[in-house]
């Protein structure tokens, strides 16, 4: 059987106040172009489909249109939720679509497979749809569930029973922080509080392929454990990651091989430094006035309309930041205010003020616990609001 593990298509997301939507559509359809290619039998989406809980309009079409061309091409499609998804959501579309496209996103749902033949017999696809402890713990009773490791490991427990019962290969989705991977530095925090949420690798034991989401570069954990990361950029902290997809191939034993399938890069991402005039140079013009352009000019003092002047000379041009020559990445890293600034979870807000009071030292391991427990009963009650 030949499978496809792709993740984190971020349906809707813009980049720097710029729409992506056109240059998605563009790179969703080589990988359908590629699954037709490669003869392709089961797609795996595994989570962060949308950028949001309530995605537009066009982002939906977006979905429904790349859906139909990959079940066009013969292909079965298997789609779990991430945590930028809103569950509900997507899983009531789920009805809504033709038959061999698979929306799971019911936890309960996370040791039942779904089942296809090849001519070596079955495979069962466990898929596990992002798992928010303090949302989900409600759904088993008696089981200690604080942390995404404890949620995870309870959630693969389900998986290898489910492996126990059906006989024959199997594969399992999921959308987490996985131990040992290398994160994007203000993108993948959202499933990654402190050390709390970070799942151990022997978690995923079992299965004889684990297609993982939420990591935007991808990533092999094993030979059997990996990441496909988001088929385009979304930051200029993912301008040297490869984009593209694992084509996995399982023969009667299992995993038989893994190979990296390049996708197209609609625009290039380049960072350029240096004094604003050296940037402005007609070199660096020429080589990449047609890139998305992010500007760290050196100059002692700073200077008049950056921007505009870039965007003179680089219509791409998305971000621009002044770093006087002698700063320190340090200094600036470490202040209170680009803690806060970077900060998108209450988590870590109370962090970045621990850190700024105590002079460098963040919480405690028992702290970090207090912490989540009471946010996470802050989530319970807004949700039953």
């Amino acid at each position: 059987m030949r499978i496809l593990h792709t993740s984190d298509w971020h349906i809707g997301r813009t980049f720097h106040g710029n729409s992506t939507m056109d240059a998605l559509a563009e790179v969703l359809a080589a990988l359908v172009q590629q699954v037709r290619d490669q003869a392709v039998d089961v797609v795996i989406v595994a989570g962060d489909v949308f950028d949001s809980a309530t995605p537009a309009g066009p982002a939906y079409t977006l979905l429904g249109d790349t859906l139909a061309a990959l079940h066009d091409t013969g292909a079965r499609v298997i789609v779990t939720s991430g945590n930028h998804d809103s569950a509900a959501r997507l899983g009531f579309q789920a009805r809504l679509l033709r038959d061999g496209i698979h929306v799971i996103t019911d936890p309960l749902h996370a040791g039942t497979p779904v089942t296809i033949d090849d001519a070596d017999g079955p495979v069962h696809f466990y898929g596990i749809p992002y798992l928010e402890p303090a949302i989900v713990r409600q759904h088993w009773d008696g089981v200690a569930l604080k942390t995404q490791a404890q949620t995870m490991a309870h959630a693969m427990n389900l998986v290898r029973a489910g492996m126990a019962e059906h006989s024959g290969r199997s594969v399992a989705i999921a959308h987490c922080f996985a131990a040992g991977v290398d994160a994007t530095a203000g993108l993948e925090r959202e499933v990654r509080q402190g050390g709390l949420d970070v799942v151990p690798l022997e978690v995923f034991d079992g299965p004889d392929y684990v297609a993982l989401g939420h990591i935007h570069g991808r990533q092999k954990l094993s030979e059997r454990v990996r990441y496909a990361g988001a088929p385009l950029h979304y930051s200029f902290g993912e301008q040297h990651k490869q984009r593209g997809s694992w084509l996995i191939d399982l023969d009667a034993s299992g995993l038989a091989s893994a190979e990296w399938l390049e996708l197209p890069v609609p625009r290039r991402l380049v960072t350029l430094t240096g004094t604003l005039d050296e940037i402005l140079s007609a070199e660096n013009v020429a080589a990449h006035a047609d890139d998305w352009v992010c500007a760290v000019y050196s100059d002692a003092l700073p200077q008049a309309e950056p921007m505009r002047r870039l965007k003179e000379r680089f219509p791409h041009c998305a971000m621009v930041q002044h770093a006087p020559a002698g700063s320190t990445g340090d200094q600036v890293e470490h202040s209170y205010a680009a803690r806060l600034k970077t900060a998108v979870t209450d988590t870590e807000r109370i962090e970045a003020f621990l850190v700024h009071v105590r002079a460098g030292q963040g919480p405690t391991e028992r702290e970090s616990e207090l912490i989540r427990e009471v946010l996470d009963e802050r989530v319970i009650a807004e949700a039953l609001v």
